[in-house]
């Protein structure tokens, strides 16, 4: 029993002296050091480390940033400077001359088209006008006859169903002969035919031709495309969180084809609603001619920012980690084992426009601006401490 009991001495012995060693002692016995877990947030650092990572500190800071937004898009007219030429009652093309990239004003003939039912239109419009003015006549012989007394009301009710009749058959052959580009007041049997000419809409010049000579053409088939580029405009595309960076009046440079000339256009429009894809819509005069500059072109475009006040920090404030940025901030100071330390606290941010070195950024709410100091220079030093581990950090 007495060799048992010194067995456990011992034993208690060497507990009590690892004991005293993880504690450490005044008379040089080398301790076991704590770990200690930080928060995820938090980087530790002493007065050495942080004079060899070269941290500055400052505050944050209300600036006039101005900047650009480097967008995309494509050059467009406005609807009335874009026609779609359709024949409205079809028939057969019978001569056009006409080829993409031609010059044409408005009402030139574009093509002849030919069709029996083009006669057949004039024909009866010619009929019926006749009737008409035999109709009319009559109306207002027998409503003076029924003034009188002498003709009866059932007549002139017969009478007048039948000159109306006729008047609303002349006003739709008028609308038809319309749609065929003839004018009915000026219209007469001599000049019955079975061409007519379809007239260019507007001035500007062919981007597309669709017909041949000998081709029937129906109603819904698109002859001819024609654009006036006498006015063009831009059709940008920018994200939605972009939409407040644009307003009407914001200058823009742009490029075409890879082209190192710069041209200027100006925001008349911004988009109204967001796209599902999370973009909206801007566009923008172009107010002097542009040479190579055609509708359809892509362009890149770069939108002059308008300077505001906004909260900003030297661009070396920030670090990106995990696709995400932050800035330090000055949490406090500790002590710990007679060595003095100084936590810094990561702070998620968002980044805006960057100008002059500095960089708007947008902090989180109930954040105290007045009282918070941050890191201005050396954060990536403490990122990378973060990120080791323990080999800037203790």
């Amino acid at each position: 029993m007495t060799k048992y009991k010194i067995i456990s001495a011992i034993i208690i012995a060497a507990f009590f002296i690892i004991l005293v060693s993880c504690k450490g002692g005044k008379n040089g016995i080398i301790g076991v050091a704590e770990t200690e877990v930080l928060p995820e947030d938090i980087v530790e650092m002493r007065a050495d480390q942080i004079k060899l990572a070269n941290v500055e500190m400052g505050s944050i800071e209300t600036l006039s940033l101005s900047g650009t937004l480097k967008v995309s898009g494509k050059v467009t007219v406005a609807p009335k400077n874009l026609a779609t030429v359709c024949m409205p009652m079809g028939g057969f093309i019978k001569s056009t001359s006409l080829m993409p990239g031609n010059a044409v004003q408005k009402g030139q003939v574009l093509a002849i088209l030919e069709n029996q039912e083009f006669v057949d239109i004039q024909q009866n419009y010619l009929d019926a006008r006749n009737k008409l003015e035999y109709a009319e006549a009559e109306y207002l012989r027998h409503s003076e006859l029924y003034k009188n007394d002498v003709y009866s009301k059932n007549n002139l009710q017969q009478v007048t169903a039948e000159y109306k009749s006729l008047k609303a058959q002349v006003k739709g052959l008028e609308q038809k002969l319309a749609l065929l580009g003839i004018n009915a007041a000026n219209f007469d049997i001599d000049d019955i035919s079975s061409s007519v000419a379809l007239l260019s809409p507007i001035s500007g010049y062919i981007r597309a031709v669709n017909v041949n000579l000998g081709k029937f053409v129906s109603p819904s088939d698109i002859l001819f495309e024609i654009v006036n580029s006498d006015k063009l405009y831009l059709e940008l595309t920018l994200f939605e969180k972009d939409a407040d960076k644009v307003i009407s009046g914001q200058k823009i440079h742009f490029f075409i084809n890879n082209e190192t000339e710069k041209h200027e256009a100006i925001i008349y429009q911004t988009g109204k609603s967001i796209d599902p894809d999370k973009s909206f819509k801007v566009f923008a005069t172009v107010p002097a001619a542009c040479k190579n500059l055609l509708p359809g072109m892509y362009v890149n475009a770069i939108i002059e920012v308008s300077g505001n006040k906004v909260t900003a920090l030297p661009s070396d404030a920030l670090v990106s980690f995990d696709d995400k940025d932050f800035i330090f901030i000055f949490e406090k100071n500790k002590e710990e084992s007679g060595k003095s330390f100084i936590e810094y606290k990561m702070v998620e941010v968002h980044k805006g426009i960057s100008e002059n070195g500095y960089t708007e950024i947008i902090l989180p709410e109930n954040f105290n601006i007045l009282s918070s100091k941050i890191v201005i220079k050396g954060a990536y030093n403490l990122l990378s401490a973060k990120k080791n581990a323990g080999e800037m950090s203790c």
